[in-house]
């Protein structure tokens, strides 16, 4: 998995245009405001089927990324298993390095 989607996440966080916390980025994809979820490989059993279900029914993209490690580092927190990207640009970016 290329690093360089990493820094493609602090921009976006760094830019606010990522949302953190469980409930807040359920609340985004029902409103349509999330283009890409990243869940860490490491997010628990209900959080991970939480979060993909619901994508799977708003038809929002997601992937699995690294650890939560990882992805904490990438935009400076502690504790992050997944991150909503809130804007089209940036997650259309992000999926295609991610995908590469």
């Amino acid at each position: 998995m290329s690093s360089s989607y990493l820094n493609m996440v602090g921009l976006a966080f760094r830019a606010g245009k990522c949302t953190l916390g469980e409930e807040a980025i359920i609340r985004d994809i029902q409103r349509n405001r999330a283009y890409l979820i990243l869940i860490a490989e490491d997010t628990g059993v209900n959080t991970k089927k939480k979060l993909t279900d619901k994508c799977r029914s708003y038809e929002v993209p997601f992937r699995k990324v690294d650890d939560r490690d990882t992805l904490s580092n990438a935009i400076g927190k502690s504790g992050r298993v997944a991150i909503a990207i809130t804007e089209h640009g940036f997650a259309k970016k992000i999926m295609s390095l991610l995908d590469e």
